[in-house]
């Protein structure tokens, strides 16, 4: 058994064979990180002017950091004498075993990468997939961010949505809010159609290329419906929705036009 002297001594011959190559290692990691985030920030700075498209940069910019910084740890681990051809051999073997195990993770990288190249959406689009609506945040390796109407974060998996349905409404610029009216079956439907669209019109957000339409859409059990439909922004929307509801109802009940409602009526059967 060693006496505390020998391991005194033990523990020096130790500090002197590895604390330089320790220190190195420190000094490469630091100076390492500091060229890296330099580098990314030039990069960044360049791509700025060069104007590209932001979600390209975000997603570039990500693999390009981790990247750099893989490389960097392994140049560090060199420098402590580790073998890098054996470590490599572990890596791919570990990496092997990760892929397998994460194969779901892999799927939306390879859907990330997807969705860079052929770009179905960018930052900013109002879009829906999976079910959610939204505007794009953020187009990350892994995950799509969306903010939905309500203010919520929605995060979804890119590879559902390189592989799924989508639909954007931003891409051509402008969108038709569908809105559904009833009128009464004894009232003027001309006259009931020139009041809707005296609404839609005196609207400034409602476009005036498509021109707004009013239709009949269907003759119901106790309404005439008649389907109105302006166009707007994509960023309009949901103000074009609420505000033509709203104006339609009271320029009707100006009108004296009638919007029927249910009614209930009630048989009393004398004993």
């Amino acid at each position: 058994m060693k006496t505390a002297q020998e391991w005194f001594n033990y523990g020096i011959e130790l500090a002197k064979e590895f604390g330089p190559k320790l220190l190195v290692a420190i000094l490469i990691y630091i100076i390492g990180s500091w060229i890296i985030k330099k580098l990314i920030g030039s990069v960044k700075k360049i791509m700025s002017k060069s104007s590209y498209d932001e979600s390209l940069q975000k997603f570039l910019l990500n693999l390009i950091s981790w990247s750099l910084k893989i490389f960097l740890v392994i140049m560090v681990i060199s420098m402590l004498g580790v073998d890098v051809t054996t470590f490599a051999a572990v890596i791919a073997a570990a990496g092997l075993a990760i892929g397998m195990a994460l194969q779901g993770s892999l799927s939306n990288f390879a859907g990330g990468v997807l969705i860079m190249i052929f770009r179905p959406y960018k930052i900013g689009d109002v879009i829906e997939a999976q079910g959610v609506l939204g505007v794009v945040k953020e187009i990350e390796i892994f995950t799509t961010k969306l903010t939905t109407p309500e203010n919520k974060l929605a995060i979804v998996p890119n590879g559902i949505m390189a592989n799924g349905n989508i639909i954007n409404y931003t891409a051509e610029g402008k969108i038709r809010v569908d809105i559904t009216i009833g009128i009464g079956y004894d009232e003027d439907i001309k006259q009931a159609k020139d009041v809707l669209l005296e609404v839609l019109t005196s609207n400034p957000k409602v476009l005036k290329d498509p021109a707004p339409s009013i239709n009949v859409v269907a003759l119901g059990e106790s309404s005439v419906d008649l389907a109105v439909r302006p166009y707007s922004t994509p960023e309009d929307y949901w103000d074009v929705y609420f505000s033509t509801l709203e104006n339609c109802k009271i320029s009707l009940d100006k009108a004296g036009i009638e919007i029927p409602y249910p009614h209930a009526v009630e048989i009393q059967k004398e004993a």
